[in-house]
């Protein structure tokens, strides 16, 4: 099924909901989306360029041939399996999928590469790849796995997403979130909504998702959250920042809240700090916060949204190189994937994105 087509098909069933049970009342459907009408007129032809430029990129950093097949070189964070994955989103999300549309060699070379380096266990890791925190690869890859998928149903995918599944469920620790290690132990916003998502894409395609988990999850980004709407790093406590309360709204989209009072004062939160272009430099989380702030943004309507979109498409088209990219200090493939995920979204194309 492409990605038209599930889009004409997939429906919301979640209106206001409270914080308790509410994996109760999550069935696969209840994760689906449907498509944004007007949205598509956001991108311009100067921002479709901007795009294509990005993914042009992209295309040519990509390695194609030999071991490292599918990844972007193997220095610095080039090989990680999140920026694979990323980089395999935004192809995806310009409406190619594997093996089909200007960027489908690209999505299934994606694909390749993780499949290669799953570990045992369903740990989609590459053990010698410079990594933050190897569950944010493991995330970020089963995610764009996830949507792979769902769109394809192809059969050589679905033992390895359901491995990676069962190793997020089976490591959520007892506050009901993530840290950057597969195992119980402490947990942040940050790598709990990375999990998040990709447990959503995978119920999206049909694949079991325990709802104890959704639940503990809402619990451990609800008690993140502080007086002034935005969210802590750990329960432990500490100061709301941009990235994090932007990731913290779309962990609970990700598990079907989407209204109600905890979301209203975080979207006005973000709102109330949103990043200036003069921050653009030197801002180590820039594109991580936007990729969030996006979601965050696009789930709630029109005039919140095209608000923010007409924002940061012009911060991102003033920033984009000559060559087509984005510094990060990551790396550009990661900040380029980045920036075409947050132009592309309001194209609708993945699944994930939808409400």
């Amino acid at each position: 099924m492409n990605a038209l087509s599930r889009r004409t098909i997939l429906k919301s069933a979640l209106s206001t909901v409270g914080t308790c049970g509410i994996g109760s009342l999550l069935s696969a459907q209840d994760w689906r989306g449907t498509s944004r009408r007007g949205s598509r007129g956001l991108i311009t032809q100067d921002v479709q360029t901007t795009i294509d430029n990005g993914l042009q990129y992209l295309v040519q950093r990509q390695t194609m041939i030999g071991n490292q097949r599918g990844s972007f070189g193997n220095d610095g964070y080039r090989a990680n399996t999140a920026v694979v994955g990323l980089a395999g989103l935004a192809f995806m999300a310009s409406g190619s999928s594997p093996n089909r549309g200007p960027y489908g060699a690209n999505i299934s070379a994606c694909v390749d590469y993780l499949l290669a380096n799953t570990q045992s266990g369903g740990f989609v890791a590459l053990p010698n790849a410079r990594t933050h925190g190897p569950m944010y690869g493991h995330g970020f890859a089963t995610l764009f796995l996830a949507e792979v998928y769902g769109m394809t149903g192809n059969p050589e995918l679905r033992d390895t997403l359901r491995a990676a599944i069962k190793l997020i469920v089976d490591t959520q620790n007892a506050d009901g979130g993530w840290r950057y290690q597969p195992v119980r132990s402490e947990a942040d916003i940050s790598v709990t909504v990375c999990q998040m998502m990709a447990l959503r894409a995978a119920r999206n395609a049909g694949v079991f998702v325990p709802n104890e988990t959704v639940d503990r999850c809402i619990s451990y980004v609800t008690r993140s959250q502080n007086a002034d709407g935005g969210f802590s790093y750990m329960l432990s406590g500490g100061p709301s920042a941009f990235p994090r309360s932007a990731a913290g709204v779309v962990a609970l989209y990700s598990a079907g809240m989407y209204d109600g009072e905890i979301i209203e004062r975080a979207l006005r939160y973000l709102e109330d700090n949103l990043p200036q272009e003069s921050t653009f430099r030197g801002n180590n989380h820039f594109f991580y916060g936007q990729y969030y702030a996006a979601q965050a943004f696009w789930q709630v309507g029109t005039q919140r949204w095209e608000r923010y979109y007409r924002t940061i498409r012009e911060v991102l088209q003033d920033r984009q190189t000559a060559q087509g990219f984005w510094t990060d200090f990551i790396c550009p493939e990661y900040g380029t994937a980045m920036a075409c995920i947050v132009l592309q979204l309001p194209n609708n194309y993945l699944p994930i994105f939808q409400k």
